[in-house]
């Protein structure tokens, strides 16, 4: 059975997501431990936390499931499945068709993979969803234009402070987000931007894409002091800039917005007490409103897509449901074919070359009759022919 287990922006805000997230930990391992759960992928982004597992002794009347956090959202089979799909097209993100959502997966993948725990069902799954995302990205228009937190947070930005023309913005974090950000300003008519993260080198390289100025962590007060714009988007597992921290130093704290598109959040509440106009990833939701209505037109044709996948994928694992069958089958009929080959060589004076030839000619004989075997029986696989399956199974099964 394959088990989803998800919070994400559309049944939690920012608070909540980093809380609810937490309980949705605490399932996991409880469930971990309960079923020795081999096999799971993990997915955590801004506004998303998820769990993807495959366990065929998971019962979804398991009082784990039942329990009473109604913001963790528990999907089964086809349902978590598609879900999954439509996550990689971009249907379910924040920002419609946002490609980022992609590459999130995709690393969530590998992984998994590394450590060893992606096992064949989640591999065959989400290398399916991660195929499926390309396809639509490359059939629709899904994805046309500029479609990520980060553009979405200069959106906001502009907003609320007209064009950023001139203006001295800030960054803090030079990672993924960070550089989504950075990509979404290069186009903007800046006074200064500088950038700011722990590993400096980091920081060098974007400011250098970017032609602006790389900063040392410890030197944020200094820009803190002069940015008109501050937009953070690091990993840290805290707040880096609070009230406290702003207390010392000496500006007009009502001409600063801060934009935290982070998660744990990376800028505290309480700055708003000194006047700065501080947003983070839920204010981002008008935008994202915005966005979605200039590609619902997409969405049909997306959604034509993804079903048809879904059926391939779907017929996919009906074959490998019989591949176990198979691959005895085939280990059988090789056993008898040496046996029988090298009973026949025994009787044969080997002078000529002729056991080679022999054993070529049985090998040929069994591919040619697995082969029209194996065809057929795949077929009753797609087609849920059971009859055909148990008949196979009763008739080739070699115990």
């Amino acid at each position: 059975m394959i088990l989803n287990l998800r919070v994400d922006h559309k049944m939690a805000n920012i608070q909540s997501m980093e809380s609810i997230s937490k309980d949705m930990d605490e399932l996991f391992w409880k469930l971990q431990e309960k079923y020795s759960i081999n096999e799971f992928v993990e997915i955590s982004t801004c506004n998303r936390k998820e769990y993807y597992i495959s366990n065929d002794y998971i019962s979804e009347d398991d009082e784990l499931l039942s329990h009473e956090n109604q913001s963790i959202v528990i999907e089964y089979g086809p349902s978590a499945v598609m879900h999954l799909l439509r996550m990689t097209s971009g249907l379910e993100s924040m920002i419609v068709g946002e490609d980022q959502i992609l590459g999130q997966v995709k690393d969530a993948k590998h992984k998994a993979s590394k450590e060893h725990h992606c096992g064949k069902a989640l591999d065959t799954i989400f290398t399916k969803a991660i195929h499926v995302g390309q396809v639509v990205r490359n059939k629709t228009k899904i994805n046309k234009g500029s479609v990520s937190i980060g553009s979405a947070a200069i959106d906001l930005a502009e907003k609320h402070m007209g064009s950023l023309d001139d203006k001295s913005v800030l960054v803090i974090g030079a990672g993924k987000m960070g550089r989504l950000v950075a990509k979404a300003l290069a186009e903007k008519d800046l006074n200064a931007i500088f950038v700011a993260n722990r590993t400096y080198y980091v920081a060098v390289d974007l400011a250098k894409d970017l032609g602006g100025e790389a900063i040392l962590f410890n030197e944020l007060e200094d820009y803190l002091a002069t940015a008109d714009l501050v937009i953070s988007a690091t990993s840290a597992p805290h707040a880096i800039i609070d009230k406290e921290r702003l207390l010392g130093i000496e500006r007009d704290y009502n001409n600063l917005m801060m934009v935290d598109i982070a998660n744990p959040r990376d800028i505290s509440e309480d700055v708003c007490e000194l006047g700065v106009k501080s947003f983070n990833i839920d204010d981002l939701r008008e935008i994202a409103d915005e966005n979605t209505s200039l590609r619902i037109k997409e969405f049909g044709e997306a959604e034509n897509i993804i079903d048809e996948e879904f059926i391939l994928l779907k017929e996919t694992f009906k074959i490998m449901e019989v591949d176990e069958l198979l691959g005895n089958l085939r280990a059988s009929m090789e056993e008898i074919r040496q046996r029988e080959t090298q009973k026949a060589s025994l009787k044969l004076a080997d002078v000529d070359g002729s056991a080679k030839i022999l054993n070529n000619l049985t090998n040929s004989i069994v591919n040619k009759i697995f082969f029209d075997i194996s065809k057929k029986v795949k077929v009753a696989a797609k087609d849920e022919n059971k009859q055909i399956i148990e008949a196979a199974e009763y008739i080739f099964n070699s115990d």
